[in-house]
């Protein structure tokens, strides 16, 4: 049975609707290589945890999330419920290399969830295996119907985006992580997912990517409605201004969140966007100064409270001293999320300032 989740008729209930996926999950990792393309395992395992039973791959495969590796069969007696691919390939496509290995999930009783672009229903193997088997295919990457086009009104409540010098280094972590921490505040705070794995986390939330372009900015806008005036909507961004690929979701998103505060995410040592060599990232500093203009179209009253810095691969004395550094060198707050600390306080307080 193919099942593209249910959402609600209409938009205004769309952002409120959850996701009844089956638990727990089986990470399927593909082919990967390394991790730099397993965004959807790495969140799972490390804001989901007790919803991850272990991890498979096809033979040969390099990358690991450092999680049992076991077969389906197994992860079905160990009470996994489904298999989730959480390796993203460039566009969103479904490997034909996969497909063997999710006919065995299949098989062996698990449901498969993907974010992909691409429809599992779409795949003559795996719509015969799951309905000769009773089993489930569920396509997260479908937002619901009946998006309105952007309005650009002014709506109430407090709002902050996480936005990027790139893709895949940090935008959902730190968004997760700030929500958190506002909350821990003691702070009504809500964090809004975006991206297919923001949304398996949150258990809802508007795939923005998969939004036809004409209504990213209201989808946008559905997703963080009029709220309490000392509400937050931490809101996870998607893609980079400065990425040839992908501005044209990052640029909806951002008119259509209204940020009042932005949090521009970066990878440390990182001067090329991943996959196009070509392509420099910007200086921090115009970085910050190009998405401000941008998105004062829909509020002018935004700012960039700091950086959220990507320290993966440092120690820690090392992670302190350059973040120690670079805030010095770009005159704002500097923190990595994942490492807390002196540093990350001063970064929320920036935000809530």
């Amino acid at each position: 049975m193919t099942v593209i989740l249910d959402h609600p008729s209409s938009a205004s209930e769309a952002e409120i609707a959850g996701l009844d996926l089956p638990k727990p999950y089986l990470l399927f990792l593909g082919d990967a290589a390394d991790t730099t393309f397993l965004k959807t395992g790495q969140g799972l395992r490390d804001w989901a945890p007790d919803l991850c039973v272990a991890e498979h791959k096809c033979a040969g495969a390099a990358a690991t999330l450092d999680l049992p590796a076991i077969t389906p069969r197994e992860a079905y007696a160990a009470g996994a419920r489904a298999l989730v691919l959480s390796a993203a390939s460039i566009g969103g496509a479904i490997r034909e290399s996969w497909i063997p290995d999710l006919v065995d999930a299949l098989e062996a009783g698990l449901d498969i969830i993907s974010g992909a672009h691409d429809r599992l229903g779409d795949i003559l193997q795996l719509r015969q295996a799951a309905e000769a088997h009773g089993r489930r295919l569920i396509d997260v990457r479908t937002p619901p119907p009946g998006l309105p086009i952007a309005s650009g009104r002014r709506r109430s409540g407090r709002r902050l985006l996480t936005v990027g010098t790139d893709c895949a280094l940090g935008k959902k972590y730190t968004a997760l992580a700030l929500a958190e921490a506002f909350r821990a505040r003691g702070l009504a705070a809500d964090f809004r997912a975006t991206g297919q794995t923001g949304i398996m986390i949150a258990g809802r939330g508007i795939p923005i990517d998969a939004v036809v372009s004409d209504f990213v900015a209201g989808a946008a806008e559905m997703l963080s409605p009029d709220a309490d005036p000392a509400h937050w909507d931490v809101i996870e961004g998607q893609g980079s201004l400065f990425h040839p690929s992908y501005a044209g979701v990052s640029l909806g998103l951002l008119h259509g969140s209204q940020p009042d505060v932005l949090v521009l995410c970066h990878a440390h040592g990182r001067d090329r966007i991943v996959g196009l060599p070509d392509f420099a990232l910007p200086p921090i500093g115009r970085a910050i100064e190009v998405t401000v203009q941008q998105a004062q179209l829909t509020n002018p009253g935004v700012r960039c409270a700091g950086v959220s810095l990507n320290t993966a691969g440092l120690s820690d004395e090392d992670a302190e001293r350059v973040i120690g550094a670079l805030t010095t060198e770009w005159g704002v707050p500097v923190a990595d999320p994942m490492r807390r600390g002196i540093a990350f306080d001063r970064l929320v307080e920036a935000c809530l300032a």
